[in-house]
């Protein structure tokens, strides 16, 4: 098997914000290289247990490789996105200790070139995690109308020239089907001005389809409110974003269950429920400059955690 490159992102911060304690009960929603699950097993050892998902299969064989000796560990081929029915059919009630989040692709992801998440490598569009999906980047950008891709060009790569790129890309599909991603980035460079920029043209719209792709925004926003429901008194949950779409979701779902009310003001009494999250930090936690030297993707990245409160 190929080598599984992955570097665990805000590896110690992350999973130090989870108070790891033996005994009790974790889960890693996004297991990747098994950096986190590594870390927080030496944490619980011996009595406590981890569950961990993950829909890739290099990541799955990676990590179980690496965790082999772990008798309290769990994987899960299967999203992030079913936890609650997965723990369910376990016979668990409440996550304990905490969760962990690490959202976004990993580097295995990023650089294995027929995965066809890059444009820096020509492969097939495919862009999916899950490689068993049927949908994939070719569907979005061969189907989907000009209007879908203004949208989710504008949503969730929030470039400035989405009408542009989806106009040559409905034009240029009409001659031919676009294939691949060498094909897709040099049709953005070629109807975009060109642009000082430390970014390629490209970018924005690799990551709006990525996004669109595996509904990546979507599940998270879900996913949030369903592990709320599952955290027992006092168990933490730990999550590292990695563009300003996901950080927000976080950031207001965290802010609004941990708000003492939600009433207009014009209302005299209030009958809100308690808060059933305490923000551990109000300001999110970034990598060190020694971490964004040895892996500069992790200068983007943001962690934020809240305990739960709620009794």
């Amino acid at each position: 098997m190929e080598e599984f490159k992955h570097y665990t992102v805000m590896k110690y911060e992350a999973v130090d914000a989870l108070e790891c304690k033996d005994g009790l009960l974790y889960v890693d929603c996004t297991l990747g290289g098994g950096g986190h699950s590594e870390l927080i097993l030496k944490k619980i050892s011996p009595n406590g247990r981890l569950i961990a998902f993950d829909v890739d299969d290099d990541a799955i064989a990676a990590a179980s490789e690496r965790l082999k000796d772990y008798n309290n560990l769990t994987i899960v081929k299967d999203s992030y996105t079913n936890i609650k029915q997965v723990l369910q059919n376990f016979g668990i009630n409440k996550i304990t200790g905490g969760v962990l989040f690490d959202l976004g692709a990993s580097y295995h992801q990023l650089t294995k070139a027929e995965r066809g998440f890059s444009f820096s490598k020509d492969a097939p569009l495919d862009m999916r995690f899950n490689q068993d999906s049927d949908f994939s980047a070719f569907d979005v950008v061969n189907d989907y109308s000009e209007e879908e891709l203004v949208r989710i060009f504008s949503e969730y790569g929030e470039e400035r020239f989405s009408k542009r790129i989806a106009k040559a890309i409905t034009e240029q599909r009409r001659k031919k089907k676009i294939e691949t991603t060498t094909e897709l980035a040099d049709l953005i460079v070629s109807c975009t001005p060109k642009i000082k920029s430390v970014i390629h043209p490209a970018t924005r719209v690799f990551q709006a389809v990525r996004i669109e792709v595996n509904q990546e925004l979507q599940n998270v926003k879900n996913t949030l409110n369903d592990v709320l429901d599952l955290l027992a008194f006092g168990a933490i949950i730990s999550v590292i974003s990695f563009h300003s779409l996901e950080d927000r979701i976080v950031k207001h779902l965290f802010k609004y269950h941990s708000q003492r009310c939600h009433c207009d003001k014009s209302q005299m009494i209030c009958n809100c429920p308690p808060p059933i999250l305490e923000l551990v930090n109000k300001k999110p936690i970034m990598a060190s400059d020694e971490e964004i030297k040895e892996n500069p993707p992790s200068r983007s990245a943001k962690l934020r955690i809240a305990r739960c409160i709620k009794k």
